[in-house]
Formats: C-alpha cells, structure tokens, sequence
C-alpha cells in the first residue's frame, strides 16, 4: 500500500505591520509661534512692563510651552519632550545670532556714511571741530605696524614655547611655564601698558632718544605681544596635543628625527589650529586702546615710523573720536570701527585660505 506526500504549498510571507503614530502637522509650529508672539505682544504692552526684546523672550516662553502642550495631546509625552527640547536649542541659537547680527547691522548702518576716499586718505591732522572731513589713514598705518611688529614677535616664541611644552616639557619647568602661561592670560590690557611704559619707555628709549623718554608705535607692538603671547601659546599647545600619536611613531619607526617629526608631521597637521588661534590673538591686540594711549600716545598726524613719535591705531582713533565734542566724529568713530572689523576679518579669511593651501600642497 502506497501513499503519496502532497506537497504542502507555501504560506504567503506575512505583511510587515505599518507603525504609524500621529504626528503634529507641518504648520502647527508656526501657528503656535506666532500665536505665542501675539499674546506675548498683548501681555507685555497691555500692561506696559517693557519692550520688543521683552516681547520676543515672552514669547519664546510662551512657544516653548505651547508645543509641548500640542504636541503631548498629539503625539505623546516622549515626542514632546523631544520637540520641546529640539526647539530650545534651536531658540538657543537664534538668542546667540542676534546680538551679533545687531552688532554687524549696526556697524554697518552707521558706519557707511563715512566710507569716501577722504577718510581713508588723509588723517586728522589739522582738523578742527567744525571740518566735516578728516580721516583715518594715519590710524590704519599705525594699526598695521603695531599688530604687524606685535605678531612677528609673538608668534616664534608662542609656538616654539608650546612645542616645548607639549613635546619636550617634563617636570616642573614645564608646569612653571604653563602656569605662568595661564596666569598672563588674566592680566587686564592696561597692566601691560603700564608695564612697557615703566619699563620701555622710561628706561630703555632714552638710551636711544638723547637721554629723553619717547612714545612710540613699537613700544605699542610690545605691550600687543604681551597679550597677545598666552593665547598663541595655549591655542597652539592645544592643537599639539590633537594631532594623533600614531603619527609621530610612525615618523620615528622610520627613522626620522624629533626635530624633523615635529616640523614636517605635527606642525603642518595642527596648522589650521594654530592659524585660528593666532588670529584670535591678532583680533584681540587690533581691538586694544589703553596700550597704545599709554605707550604710543595717540596723534592726528602720518606717522610711517614705528621707532619714533607718536602714532595713533584704528581702535584710539574710535575712543577719541566718540569723546570728541563734534557733529561729525561720531561718523568717523563709526566708520573706523567697521574698518577695524573688516580689516580683521581679511586678515582672518586671508590667513585661513593660506593654511589650507599650504596644507593641500603637502
């Protein structure tokens, strides 16, 4: 007796269950934050407590918690919490962009009523209080050479203190250095004017101006250095310490010396680093007042010397130019100000590309 198998056939495969859960639409938050804005508005000028800023932080408050509050009805508390805290981050960032998209609005609203040749050509010298024109090139000059003096002299000894420091350093000179390092980072713009002044100008510039103490725009460069050193230092001992071990060793497995690892491997990796915190030093020094009113002196004339007289820089101009009792040195204060910005920021973009160009040719 034989029996014959029928081949079950095969079952169809199961559809997979779709997961939908219920979401907010699209244009719920934009209705809440404008809903919020408009309450926040009736609250705060119906009861007459404050402004338009007090409005926006009113009502960034009031989305806050009116998302949550939809989206907990809709979509459940975890998703809540989660566009709630998505939405304080991003209200995180815009608070932090504003200030400085006012600054830079402002900076060049008021400052671009000045922006002639007259005012990047000539100086204030000779200009009374009722000259409309008058300019800033004797302060730009002195600015360039201060910064420029001030960088090539802070920038060897930064970066050969922080390779010692992070490649050669052991023991407690190293951490003497490094706390010294961290102490000079504290130090308020105005003690290293007063330094260079007891120190530079009283004593040492008489030995070269017949016996007779002289401001000048290096003496300025000098107190710029000052300040300018903790921050290469430290800027540039960090980025030290990023570059990966394993290149180094593979540099000495080759056979290559310490001194070569650390200029053809290490430097040129952490440069982009380096560059940036060097630029925040250069930033820092262009932006100083009190150095250079204490050790340079200021002045309304040219001054291509940096050795001898008195120079001016773009950041003494602005202080002297807001204090002045004229119609038109707010202008000139203005429009200074947005040169000194834009002037930095050339220098940043231009020192940036260059470390990226030297870093792709490698």
């Amino acid at each position: 007796m034989t029996t014959t198998l029928t081949p079950r056939r095969p079952r169809p495969p199961a559809q997979p269950a779709t997961l939908r859960a219920r979401r907010l639409p699209a244009y719920a938050a934009p209705v809440i934050a404008v809903a919020a804005l408009l309450l926040a508005a009736a609250l705060v000028y119906g009861a007459g407590i404050g402004g338009p800023v007090l409005v926006v932080v009113v009502g960034a408050l009031l989305y806050l918690a009116g998302l949550f509050v939809a989206a907990n009805a809709v979509e459940g508390r975890r998703s809540a919490r989660n566009r709630t805290w998505s939405a304080l981050i991003h209200s995180a960032f815009v608070l932090a962009v504003l200030p400085l998209a006012s600054v830079v609005w402002t900076l060049v609203s008021k400052g671009s009523e000045r922006l002639d040749a007259n005012f990047f050509g000539t100086s204030m010298n000779n200009i009374g209080a009722r000259d409309a024109n008058g300019g800033a090139y004797h302060a730009i000059v002195g600015t360039l050479q201060q910064v420029g003096i001030a960088t090539l002299i802070t920038v060897p000894l930064g970066v050969l203190c922080a390779i010692y420091i992070v490649e050669y350093g052991r023991g407690r000179f190293a951490f003497t250095i490094r706390f010294f390092v961290d102490v000079m980072t504290g130090i308020p713009s105005i003690v290293t004017g007063l330094f260079v002044l007891a120190f530079w100008v009283l004593i040492v510039s008489p030995w070269f101006n017949d016996g007779r103490p002289g401001f000048s725009g290096f003496a300025a460069a000098l107190a710029l250095s000052v300040l300018m050193l903790p921050t290469v230092v430290r800027s540039t001992e960090e980025m030290l310490r990023l570059v990966p071990a394993p290149l180094r060793e593979g540099a000495y497995a080759l056979g290559v010396p310490k001194w070569k690892t650390i200029l053809r491997v290490v430097l040129p990796t952490a440069l982009p680093g380096i560059v940036t915190g060097i630029m925040l030093a250069v930033a820092r020094a262009a932006g100083e007042t009190a150095p250079v009113l204490l050790v340079a002196g200021g002045g309304a004339a040219i001054n291509f010397n940096p050795f001898e007289n008195n120079q001016s820089s773009l950041a003494l101009f602005v202080y002297q130019q807001a204090g002045e009792a004229s119609k038109y040195s707010p202008a000139r204060a203005w429009t200074a100000a947005l040169t000194l910005v834009a002037l930095v920021l050339v220098l940043t973009v231009a020192a940036k590309l260059l470390a990226r160009r030297n870093r792709l040719g490698r």
